[in-house]
C-alpha cells in the first residue's frame, strides 16, 4: 500500500489524513474548493473538460454499511468526471462471504478505475489496498473517515474566510474547534486535518473513553509543527470554552445499537446545548457529519443560526470530486493538476 508523500509511487490510496503531508492535504481542500466553484458557477467549459477525464470508465462503490451522504456524493463525483458509478452493496457481491477479500479485490479492481470502500473494519481497508490494482478511497471504516475531513476543512475555510495562501505560508489560523463526544473515526481524521491547518483542537470525551494512542502521538507532532494547541479532556465545558467551532457525532455508531442504553448513560452531560454554547465564542459555528440524534445536540443548536450542518453535508460532493481528481485522474500526483 502506498500512502507516502512521494509522487513517484505507481499507486496511491487515500486511507487517512495522517498519511498525507500537510501540503498534500491542503491541495485536496483547494481542489474541493475549485470544483465547488465550477459546480456553483455552472462553468460549462470546465464541466466538459472534467467530464472527459474518466469518460467510459467505471468507479466501484463497495459499501458494507448503509449511507446517504457518502453514496450520493460519490456517485455524483464519479458522474462529474464522466465515469459510471457501480454500487456494490454487501448483498450484491461475494466479498468475504463465498469469496475471499483477496479474490474479490483482484477481480473488481481489474475492471474499474478506482474503488470507494465504506466498510466496518480498518483491516478491511488495508486488505483492499494490499490487493487492489487501482486506487482505494476510504469512504469510512472504524478507524478513519478522510472524505469527511476534507469536507469539514472546506466548510471551515468558507465560513471563517480563511486564506489558503496564508495557511500554505504557515500562518496560524487562531481558530479553536471543540469536539464533544466519542473518540471515533471522524475525530481521528478531523483532528489531524485541523492541526495541519493550524487550528487548535480540544477533544472532550466521557471518562473511560480515550483517543487512540497513534492519533494522539501524530496530533502532538503536528501541533508542535504548526503552533496549534491540542488538548484532551473529559470536561465538556472546558473544551467548549472560547471555541469557534463546536462539533459532535453519533454516540451510538452503526453496529453498536445493542449497547445504546449503556452508551447514552455514559454520555450524559455531553449533549451540545445552551450550557455549552454559552461558553463558546459568541460567533461560534456548529458542525455535525450527520445523521444526527437529539441526545448529541439540542434542536435549538442543530437548527439554529450558528449551525452549518447542511452546508457541510453538501461539501461532501466536492470532497469526493477532489479525491477522484487527485488519486484517480492524476494517479496520486499532487502536482501538475489541471
Amino acid at each position: 500500500m502506498s500512502t507516502t508523500a512521494s509522487t513517484s509511487s505507481p499507486l496511491r490510496h487515500l486511507v487517512s489524513i495522517k498519511d498525507l503531508s500537510d501540503e498534500e492535504f491542503k491541495v485536496l481542500v483547494q481542489r474541493a474548493q475549485h470544483f465547488k466553484d465550477i459546480f456553483k458557477e455552472n462553468k460549462t467549459n470546465d464541466f466538459q473538460s472534467n467530464h472527459l477525464k474518466l469518460l467510459g470508465k467505471t468507479v466501484a462503490l463497495i459499501f458494507t454499511k448503509r449511507s446517504t451522504r457518502t453514496r450520493i456524493s460519490t456517485e455524483g463525483a464519479a458522474t462529474f468526471f464522466g465515469a459510471q458509478p457501480m454500487f456494490l452493496g454487501k448483498e450484491d457481491i461475494q466479498l468475504g462471504i463465498n469469496e475471499s477479500f483477496h479474490d474479490t479485490t483482484k477481480v473488481v479492481s481489474s475492471m474499474v478505475s478506482c474503488i470507494f470502500a465504506r466498510v466496518n473494519k480498518h483491516e478491511d481497508i488495508q486488505a483492499l489496498c494490499k490487493d487492489s490494482s487501482v486506487p482505494i478511497i476510504n469512504s469510512l471504516c472504524d478507524k478513519f473517515h478522510p472524505l469527511q475531513a476534507i469536507c469539514d476543512l472546506l466548510t471551515i475555510v468558507e465560513k471563517f474566510d480563511i486564506s489558503l495562501d496564508a495557511i500554505n505560508k504557515g500562518t496560524n489560523s487562531k481558530l479553536k474547534i471543540a469536539w464533544i463526544g466519542d473518540a471515533n473515526n471522524v475525530i481521528n481524521d478531523m483532528s489531524i486535518a485541523c492541526l495541519k491547518f493550524g487550528i487548535s483542537v480540544s477533544i472532550a470525551t466521557p471518562p473511560g473513553i480515550e483517543m487512540d494512542s497513534d492519533i494522539v502521538e501524530e496530533a502532538n507532532k503536528i501541533a508542535k509543527r504548526t503552533g496549534a494547541n491540542f488538548e484532551l479532556t473529559h470536561d465538556s465545558l472546558k473544551a467548549s470554552t472560547n471555541a469557534n467551532i463546536l462539533v459532535t457525532d453519533t454516540f451510538v455508531s452503526m453496529g453498536e445499537e445493542f449497547a445504546k442504553q449503556a452508551k447514552l448513560k455514559q454520555f450524559q452531560g455531553f449533549q451540545i446545548n445552551q450550557e455549552l454554547t454559552s461558553v463558546a465564542d459568541p460567533s461560534f459555528k456548529f458542525m455535525h457529519c450527520l445523521p444526527r440524534h437529539k441526545e448529541e445536540v439540542s434542536d435549538d443548536v442543530f437548527y439554529g443560526e450558528h449551525s452549518i450542518v447542511f452546508e457541510e453535508a453538501e461539501n461532501r460532493l466536492y470532497a469526493a470530486m477532489s479525491a477522484i481528481d487527485v488519486f484517480v485522474s492524476n494517479k496520486g500526483n499532487f502536482k501538475d493538476l489541471k
